[in-house]
């Protein structure tokens, strides 16, 4: 009997940075760059489309957005919104949104640090993100505690090291750094143990500053070459229900005027911070997504925005948030109905409110997924190790989500239909009775025909009982140990050290930011 140790260590070194099959294979799947190749669902009319949008438009014109910024008020009234200063209250016209749809693009190139990383975001691709802003993490071995930077960089070393994962994210918030320094610390370990799009905090213009210098120091940018370019990315959230505070607001007006990415999204559950049924609820976040954007295009026309969407309901026993329900996977149809009713790239949430990996999280996650893959979004967010509803994020969920998410970009390659592929000869080859596996067109292809798993066991029950029983949450376990084991960050992020440990240095010794609240 083959030694089980000795089958589980040679699996693990077939294991890529992608998790397929490695220096024993000859098969390397693109999971760099995702084309959706599923047709759009809907979940809602054309005419109900148009009827949500025309609902959201008369929001937006009747009822107006409270905007807590001042400059922000300033900016929507020189551009013909009405403002309304002692309620803070901002009524734009259908004209004024219609007009920012028209001038926001469609397509948008994003460059990461090894431009064979870059992203197109527009309709039909498809990018996948880890759980993200969870104040705890979590895993089997260590337990549940509140976020690190320890943990922030692990964290990040396995973001870079899975390639279906294609964009950096602040999975948890380090709290054992100070405010005041704390994006400085997760700036920097995206920019020194990644190369993949970064993501750039919008928690009020100093530390928004820091991080597009840290980003064009890293990349080696003049001050115009980063301007002229997208380099970086922030998520907006609006305070549903019909407001945008200080700092989500100046996110917005600093990255378009730097013309780096916003994905401007509305977090509406429905029942609770949006109406009960999933079109009101989407109706809600439509207007403030409109909002936001249309604030992006009067600061700099043609600012890069992505139009965002993470609706879902609440249990309405307790209140607390739900995922992966019915109501989020048709929330998500319906959102990229309206999404592509504008042409804008746009952000789905995946997600789940388990409390820990088990059959409860997979089932939600899966599902959330799935909605997201089925409405043709563009970025899907939490799609890995998102637990609690977001507060927290788990290493071993992150692995075994990883495998769904790589199940998905197999999907999304071509599947031979040529004459060799339908297999004549090999059919005519093998007798009624026999079997293929020494066939010659199986044995052409056997080592690259079928996608090989990350965390999955294929082993009968036997080999399994006899290798420790352990489910794949348990396995999970020894994936990241190792692949944080063996992580070697990309030479170019690496050279970037210095230079930013020099302007850390400088902005730590002059009092570093303060966020704004």
């Amino acid at each position: 009997m083959i030694d089980d140790a000795a089958r589980d260590n040679r699996r693990e070194r077939r294991r890529g940075r992608t998790g397929e099959a490695g220096s024993e294979s000859s098969r390397h799947p693109n999971y760099r760059s995702l084309k959706n190749p599923f047709l759009p669902q809907p979940v809602f009319s054309d005419d109900q489309v148009a009827a949500i949008h025309d609902t959201a438009l008369r929001v937006l014109e009747e009822l107006g957005i409270k905007v807590l910024l001042p400059e922000a008020r300033a900016i929507f009234a020189r551009s013909g919104a009405l403002v309304d200063e002692d309620s803070q209250m901002v009524r734009i016209g259908r004209d004024i949104v219609t007009a920012a749809l028209a001038s926001a693009p469609k397509s948008i190139r994003a460059q990461a640090g090894d431009r064979s990383r870059d992203l197109t975001l527009e309709l039909g691709s498809m990018t996948f993100l880890a759980g993200a802003g969870a104040p705890n993490v979590t895993d089997l071995e260590r337990g549940r505690r509140p976020g690190t930077l320890a943990a922030f960089e692990e964290l990040t070393k396995l973001i870079q090291h899975f390639d279906v994962l294609h964009m950096l994210c602040p999975c948890i918030e380090p709290q054992d750094v100070d405010n005041r320094l704390r994006h400085y610390a997760a700036n920097r370990a995206q920019l020194t143990l990644s190369d993949k799009f970064p993501f750039i905090f919008a928690r009020g213009t100093p530390q928004v500053e820091d991080g597009f210098e840290m980003v064009r120091l890293a990349r080696g940018l003049s001050q115009d070459e980063f301007l002229a370019g997208v380099h970086c990315y922030t998520v907006i959230n609006t305070n549903s229900p019909r407001q945008l505070d200080i700092p989500m607001a100046q996110g917005i007006i600093d990255f378009a005027r730097a013309g780096q990415v916003s994905v401007i999204t509305p977090f509406c559950l429905a029942g609770a911070m949006a109406p009960i049924t999933v079109a009101g609820a989407l109706t809600l976040q439509h207007a403030e997504a409109l909002a936001g954007l249309t604030l992006a295009q009067m600061v700099r026309p043609g600012a890069p925005v992505v139009y965002g969407s993470f609706s879902s309901n609440v249990d309405m026993k307790s209140g607390a948030p739900a995922f992966g329900t019915p109501e989020h996977v048709k929330a998500t149809l319906g959102a990229g109905q309206l999404a592509r009713f504008t042409g804008l790239p746009w952000r789905s949430g995946g997600g789940s409110a388990a409390n820990i990996s088990d059959v409860q999280a997979a089932h939600e996650t899966q599902f959330a997924l799935w909605g997201s893959v089925l409405a043709g979004a563009t970025v899907c967010i939490h799609a890995a190790g998102w637990l609690e509803g977001g507060l927290s994020v788990s290493y071993e969920k992150l692995i075994t989500d990883i495998e769904a998410l790589q199940t998905v970009a197999e999907l999304c390659a071509a599947t031979p239909g040529d004459e060799d592929a339908i297999g004549f000869e090999a059919i005519a080859e093998v007798q009624p009775g026999g079997h293929f596996f020494s066939a010659g067109h199986t044995m052409a292809r056997y080592r690259t025909a079928f996608y090989e798993p990350l965390v999955a066991d294929w082993s009968n029950f036997g080999n399994w009982t006899q290798s420790g029983s352990k489910s794949a949450t348990e396995r999970a376990t020894g994936i990241w140990k190792r692949a944080l084991a063996d992580f070697q960050p990309p030479a170019s992020a690496v050279a970037t050290s210095d230079v930013l440990d020099e302007f850390i240095a400088r902005r730590t010794e002059e009092g570093g930011a303060l966020p704004v609240s």
